[in-house]
């Protein structure tokens, strides 16, 4: 009896022992959960080949997109919110590393009326579209940079002034609509603006008395070094 018990404990255990070895998996076998696009990816230098969402593309969609009426979070036109990073990838239907299947994309190169910004704001230069689009082809992160060194000295109007205004003024502040009446489509016209009373120079830097500018958040600070830099120059169109 005890022999016979004792032997069927022992074909007990072996068979446990197969059935625990048969449900084992190396690391590599056990599926994860779906990562999704990269978040909160910060590096200290920028690469010149990456297309980084904090410094081009929010700003970019919040001056062309996100204000009142269209894709800010009170208005959400067709649900879509364009205020941040979480809401811009799932609303607009980002698909990272697909811009063809992405809404976002999609909007920005039609040519009719349902084109994104819509008739009469300005639609997005050739130039931003290839940003939008080379940012979802390189995986839509929430990606930012900063320059490791700030040239705030040899600054001229083409390289680096006129592309901070593109970037982050652009979107309100051109068409036939622009907002405040104040549009900033090329050199003639900000060189107006830096010239009245320091007005450009004003918004920017948030002071008292003047419309703080952009309003989906202050410039960095090399940036507002550069414009300023450019206005106690004279204002070059270099």
């Amino acid at each position: 009896m005890k022999k016979g018990f004792l032997h069927r404990m022992g074909l007990f255990l072996i068979a446990v022992v197969f059935v625990a070895n048969a449900c084992k998996h190396s690391p590599s076998d056990v599926p994860g959960p779906d990562p999704g696009p990269d978040t909160n990816i910060t590096g200290a230098g920028c690469n010149p080949d990456t297309v980084y969402f904090v410094n081009t593309i929010l700003p970019l969609l919040r001056s062309g997109c996100a204000m009142s009426g269209c894709h800010d979070a009170a208005s959400h036109k067709e649900g879509v919110i364009l205020t941040d990073y979480q809401n811009i990838i799932n609303t607009a239907k980002v698909k990272p590393g697909n811009p063809g299947d992405s809404k976002l994309y999609k909007v920005l190169i039609k040519t009719d009326d349902d084109r994104m910004p819509p008739p009469p704001m300005a639609a997005f230069t050739s130039e931003q579209i290839a940003k939008v689009r080379k940012w979802i082809e390189q995986g839509a992160k929430n990606n930012s940079c900063t320059e490791t060194q700030c040239d705030s000295v040899n600054v001229s109007f083409a390289s680096h002034i006129f592309p901070i205004i593109q970037t982050n003024c652009m979107g309100c502040h051109s068409g036939a609509n622009p907002s405040g009446g104040i549009t900033l489509s090329n050199y003639q016209q900000i060189v107006a603006v830096a010239s009245n009373n320091n007005k450009l120079l004003g918004t920017i830097k948030h002071l008292p008395g003047y419309s703080a500018m952009p309003p989906g958040g202050k410039l960095d600070e090399c940036s507002i070094a550069k414009i300023s830099k450019w206005i106690n120059d004279g204002t070059p169109n270099n």
